[in-house]
């Protein structure tokens, strides 16, 4: 078993900056992709970033050139910097593990960014 478990999520002014954090625990093994997805309110769940154990990583094109996902595989914690920040990021934001055919979930911290 894996837990996730997400930090980092507060009020933040439109063009603030905040870094969200995912601790796993667990068997955290072979190839695998760590992921952030949001959901804001009304809408579905959406993939906003992946990093993959090999350290490729992939980004929704809403928030390409802001946020950057990143990993410290010491302390088996997934980053995701979030900067120039817009109200359309409200939401709450989920970390996920992908490995093999087992899927993990926290969750997720709110990120509310408004004036």
């Amino acid at each position: 078993q894996v837990q996730l478990v997400e930090s980092g999520g507060d009020l933040v002014q439109p063009g603030g900056s905040l870094r969200l954090s995912c601790a796993a625990s667990g068997r955290i093994f072979g190839i695998y992709a760590m992921n952030w997805y949001r959901q804001a309110p009304g809408k579905q769940r959406e993939l906003v970033a992946t990093i993959i154990s090999h350290g490729r990583t992939y980004y929704a094109d809403s928030v390409k050139g802001r946020f950057t996902i990143s990993r410290n595989n010491a302390k088996d914690t997934v980053y995701l910097q979030m900067n120039s920040l817009k109200s359309e990021d409200t939401a709450v934001y989920y970390c996920n593990l992908a490995q093999g055919i087992a899927i993990y979930w926290g969750n997720g911290t709110l990120v509310t960014v408004s004036s």
